[in-house]
């Protein structure tokens, strides 16, 4: 009887080891399986290009003296920054850290921002070229040339924890929307003269004629590539540098509505928005970069640089205009 019993616990103990076995196999194959399925699951989550054409701010939402354009742009950051979330500076053990479109569109955005937000530090902002400095757009002009791919901490720079692109951005937008509410208050300046959109006019041609120029060396020196992985990390840049454009400069248009209407700008305007808008509406499922003149694959670098140059053109037709 104890010969048997010490048999069975044997067995028993066999069992159970078997069973741990595989236990430990199953667990381990489940979360491989989790692993491997973490990246792209997240990726799909995080993914988004958020090329919403008609983005705008109500008027109902301004107050008399306030800018739309000024408005628009804080909205963009505050959408970008804590709605779709940043994505461009996330660590590598998050899926939206192996994004690169979707990074590429939202750095577009922010550049273009960017040198909207010096535009309005430089010129809309103060009464005269001597006058002073408005401080909020002085703060946001700054924070918009902040790096999108610094995270909260950086070794290459220190091994102190520092600020995080969102965190200057989101000052960015603060700023913005205190210099409005100045506006209203008659407590900051908005000049909507014809030399200051003229300004402001020349600079984002000339933002667009250096982004045209990228996208022409990359076709000249990749077109013939049997693959090329850049190509769309560019497309999507300039895609977000175009899309804040055209939604930007339609706002503006109404705050210079007067200069528009006694220049007589109001068809010319139109037809450089709506070149804008077909760069900013441009969406391949794959974007591929193909020779100018070849017949496959698509050249879609060389179509979006064909939108560039004719609303850069436009830009200046504006200029010429008011420079009469």
């Amino acid at each position: 009887m104890k010969r048997f019993i010490e048999i069975m616990l044997d067995r028993i103990a066999m069992l159970r080891e078997r069973l741990s076995a595989r236990i430990m196999r199953w667990v381990i194959a489940v979360l491989a399986g989790l692993l491997i399925l973490y990246y792209p699951i997240g990726m799909l989550w995080w993914h988004a290009i958020n090329d919403d054409l008609s983005f705008d701010v109500s008027a109902q939402s301004l107050q008399t003296g306030q800018s739309r354009a000024v408005a628009v742009a804080a909205g963009l950051i505050d959408r970008e920054v804590n709605q779709s979330g940043w994505v461009a500076n996330n660590p590598f053990f998050t899926p939206s850290a192996m994004l690169d479109n979707m990074p590429a569109f939202q750095q577009g955005i922010i550049s273009a921002l960017a040198r909207f937000a010096f535009e309005l530090a430089d010129q809309i902002g103060r009464t005269r070229g001597s006058s002073e400095i408005d401080n909020d757009l002085k703060d946001a002009s700054g924070l918009l040339q902040y790096s999108g791919t610094v995270w909260r901490w950086d070794p290459s720079v220190s091994l102190a924890p520092t600020a995080t692109s969102e965190e200057q951005y989101e000052k960015a937008r603060k700023a913005l929307e205190n210099y409005n509410r100045n506006l209203a208050a008659s407590q900051a300046v908005f000049e909507r003269r014809g030399d200051n959109l003229l300004a402001t006019m020349e600079r984002i041609a000339v933002d667009l004629g250096s982004s045209s120029a990228v996208l022409e060396r990359h076709v000249a020196e990749h077109s013939s590539d049997f693959l090329d992985f850049q190509a769309d990390d560019l497309f999507y840049n300039v895609k977000g540098q175009t899309y804040a454009y055209y939604v930007v400069l339609r706002a503006l248009g109404g705050d210079f509505e007067n200069v528009l209407r006694e220049r007589e700008l109001f068809a010319v305007y139109e037809q450089m928005l709506s070149s804008l808008r077909e760069a900013a509406a441009l969406s391949p499922w794959v974007v591929t970069n193909g020779a100018p003149d070849g017949l496959f694959p698509n050249s879609h670098l060389a179509v979006q640089g064909f939108y560039l140059l004719r609303a850069r053109t436009q830009l200046r037709e504006i200029s010429d205009i008011l420079r009469k």
